[in-house]
């Protein structure tokens, strides 16, 4: 019962923040059923922000989790974007896509004083971080309102380094996880172990409760990361298919089929590299590349090959983000998932 003394919840269910296939009608879904709803804002200017917030104080008067990066903006390099440019120009030419007009962007948004100032009006019960903490500043900010802080850590080090900075619990994110790797100490991926080999380690390495995420689908799952010493279990790919998602109809479409069952890391979207499922720029490609820009700027130059794909019912171009176990994923309202998740648990009285 650790975390949910911790934080005001009353199942063991985090559902994980998924930035593009969310919003907040499945943030409170998923408060309203007990566990704790996540707002992912990496993706949104402050007044969307401020609108979801609403949306979620208007609907539920329970705890909800509020998400943010945590990444330094890249100096934008107009070398590795030409770079960029020429290695998608057949895709371009094969869709009608003029280069010459795509415009730059930052693609994510990093924690700033001015989302902290947006913020403050609303004071949320908990604010998670991804990619590390912000700066010190904004950190005591944050707790001054009483939130509860919650980061990812990818390895022993960053969990350890996360309870030095007095985060007031750890998420360990194992490398079946879908979407973006949580890393920040270190960019070398093969510091990632799996979910099951993870969770023991940082348990046993750190005295602040253990979150366990990645790969988990089922109440099983579930029950099996909490007997390792996990305080609670983060789910993002489950929910995907859940109607209060906003996940596209191509990524529905993936995730219901049998190519789901095949994942890998990429950087080819955003830059970072981050789990989704096998696609043909992907194949094609290789799914690293040294040619895209640093997180996030790779994202501008693809996204119109994207819209003109999704606009003729293909996910080819599309970062269709999912974790290694897609079995759990079903079109079932988030609450009764949600319940459904915690059923073991719930009845060991964990």
């Amino acid at each position: 019962m650790i975390l949910q003394k911790l934080l005001g919840i009353d199942l063991p269910i985090i559902q994980a923040p998924m930035a593009g296939v969310q919003g907040s009608a499945l943030a409170i879904a998923v408060s309203n059923a007990g566990g704790l709803g996540s707002l992912p804002c990496a993706l949104l200017g402050l007044e969307a922000m401020r609108q979801e917030l609403s949306a979620i104080r208007a609907q539920t008067s329970r705890p909800f989790n509020v998400n943010f990066f945590c990444h330094t903006q890249p100096e934008p390099s107009v070398e590795r974007d030409a770079i960029w440019r020429e290695t998608l120009a057949p895709y371009f030419a094969e869709y009608g896509i003029d280069a010459s007009a795509i415009a730059a962007g930052p693609g994510r948004f990093p924690f700033s004083a001015a989302t902290a100032d947006a913020l403050n009006e609303f004071r949320p019960a908990v604010v998670s971080f991804h990619f590390g903490l912000p700066s010190a500043d904004l950190l005591a900010r944050v707790r001054s309102w009483g939130a509860k802080i919650l980061s990812s850590a990818t390895t022993v080090d960053e969990a350890r380094w996360l309870e030095e900075r007095g985060v007031d619990a750890v998420i360990a994110q194992g490398l079946e996880a879908g979407g973006h790797r949580g890393h920040f100490l270190s960019d070398d991926l093969d510091t990632q172990v799996g979910t099951f080999a993870f969770v023991p380690q940082i348990v046993k390495a750190v005295k602040i409760p253990v979150i366990a995420t990645g790969g988990i689908a089922d109440a099983r799952g579930v029950a099996a990361a909490m007997a390792l010493g996990a305080a609670g279990v983060q789910i993002g790919t489950a929910y995907m298919l859940c109607p209060e998602a906003t996940t596209s109809a191509v990524h529905r479409a993936a995730l219901k089929s049998d190519a789901a069952r095949i994942t890998a890391l990429t950087n080819l979207f955003t830059g970072r590299p981050a789990r989704g499922i096998v696609n043909r720029i992907m194949r094609e490609l290789g799914p690293m590349s040294a040619a895209a820009p640093a997180f996030p700027l790779a994202t501008a130059a693809i996204m119109p090959l994207r819209a003109k794909a999704e606009s003729l019912g293909s996910g080819e171009f599309s970062p269709l983000w999912a974790g290694q176990n897609a079995s759990g994923c079903k079109e079932v309202s988030a609450s009764a998932l949600t319940r459904e998740l915690a059923a073991a648990v719930v009845d060991a009285r964990y």
